[in-house]
């Protein structure tokens, strides 16, 4: 039986899916600021053997809703917001086994600064870093780069196409296996002959250096991916790894699991779903919880988060008006919307946000929901669930002290870490990777 996986999905912010959890007298968001609090996440998720903290990001506000961002600042709509790499080694330091998947976009900076950061932080966390590769959605992050609107939705993937080939040969090819000497009878620290200097020449990046960073465990990241449109999926089936999708109708994920790994062909691919889990000992008391928690959502900034999501600015629609079936955001957003409802309309979406998002939690007792999520993994084919925060920290500490034990009594979760690198964990193999992913071809 396949074990089920688990990362928590957060954000370096006070209000990231969920909107209005962190008006909760319990809510602990308001403490992002804190290292302690990230540092005590991070050892409360080993403690439930989560595979990793999956840390989003976005480099823009959300202002498409009304045109304006005051909306998305009064309710604290993912702003204001932390730059999540620099809470890894903190996390890291009280740790020994949990991995860290980081969101950063690709758009706005040249493939040699991003590739020596994570370099920095594979060395730094022995191995275990990840990037959720992104291309943005959001016009406003595209102008505080200077532009006034990003690029069209493939035109971004194809830019992210030719990142990766460079990103690639600076991790994998500019330094040899045997490059690095540590000779102190000669003074040689590396053999310059076996570092290359990396040339590109391409429609959107030049480069003609070597990578500053000396080979870490994994040299390139553990790639995940989260986008679900037509050429996302054609972009995630050459790079990702690990994929994150949308929830929705049980048959649509299956589908779209199913697309993933037959593009994929032989190169194996992780699936984890979004999820929000509210339980509790009993039935009774996860929905007591349930109404608990929904005394605290908040509409408004739920349907601003949405309508930057989206691309869909919702105050200009009614609450019956059909919405557009395109974007040029996060498609697959879009698509998951309408495949939720018979009409994508305004009030069908409000109808969703049980507790201030477009994710539908599932509620029940620990039995309860640890029968939904082996049933969604058999039947939709995931490898596991990334989930959103409610109330931080109990929705966490519910999982690690009441869901973990429920699953592993059912043999779908592990009962200890499996040794090495975050790639290792993940996929029983090597700690790099390996034919026929891309950045096999250039490895040295």
């Amino acid at each position: 039986m396949r074990e089920i996986r688990l990362n928590a999905f957060d954000m370096a912010c006070i209000g990231h899916i969920q909107q209005g959890m962190w008006t909760h007298p319990r809510d602990h968001s308001i403490d992002y600021l804190s290292l302690d609090h990230w540092t005590r996440l991070a050892q409360l998720l080993e403690r439930g053997l989560f595979d990793g903290l999956f840390l989003a990001d976005v480099l823009g506000v959300y202002d498409v809703h009304g045109g304006s961002q005051d909306a998305a600042i009064r309710h604290a709509v993912q702003v204001p917001l932390l730059d999540p790499m620099l809470l890894v080694p903190a996390m890291a330091a009280v740790t020994q086994h949990l991995g860290f998947g980081v969101t950063v976009n690709l758009a706005w900076e040249p493939p040699a600064l991003l590739a020596r950061r994570f370099s920095t932080l594979d060395h730094l966390t022995r191995g275990r870093i990840g990037w959720n590769i992104v291309t943005g959605y959001l016009d406003s992050a595209a102008r505080a780069m200077g532009l006034d609107r990003q690029m069209a939705h493939d035109d971004r993937y194809d830019m992210a196409d030719e990142f990766m080939e460079v990103a690639y040969r600076l991790w994998e090819e500019s330094w040899a296996a045997d490059a690095v000497k540590r000779d102190r009878a000669t003074g040689t620290y590396a053999d310059p002959a076996r570092v290359a200097r990396i040339r590109h020449e391409g429609r959107q990046y030049r480069l003609d250096a070597p990578h500053l960073v000396e080979p870490s465990p994994q040299r390139t990241p553990v790639l995940y991916q989260a986008g679900a449109s037509d050429r996302g999926r054609a972009f995630a089936a050459r790079h990702a790894e690990c994929v994150f999708i949308n929830g929705g109708p049980k048959a649509h994920v299956a589908g779209l699991v199913k697309d993933l790994r037959a593009r994929a062909g032989t190169r194996p691919i992780r699936a984890f779903m979004g999820a929000t889990l509210i339980l509790g000992r009993t039935a009774k008391e996860a929905q007591d919880k349930l109404e608990d928690y929904r005394r605290h959502r908040n509409v408004e900034a739920a349907l601003v988060h949405a309508s930057a999501s989206l691309g869909i600015d919702l105050a200009a629609y009614g609450m019956d008006d059909e919405l557009p079936g395109t974007s040029e955001a996060i498609r697959s957003n879009v698509e998951a919307l309408r495949a939720a409802a018979p009409r994508a309309t305004k009030r069908a979406l409000i109808d969703r946000l049980v507790l201030g998002s477009r994710q539908p939690p599932i509620v029940g007792s620990v039995d309860e929901v640890a029968e939904a999520l082996i049933a969604w993994t058999d039947e939709a084919d995931i490898d596991g669930f990334n989930l959103s925060r409610t109330i931080v920290p109990e929705c966490l500490e519910d999982v690690v002290d009441l869901l973990v034990p429920a699953l592993q009594e059912r043999a779908r979760y592990k009962r200890a870490y499996a040794p090495g690198t975050y790639r290792e964990k993940l996929f029983g193999a090597g700690p790099r990777l390996a034919a026929p992913h891309p950045a096999a071809a250039v490895a040295r």
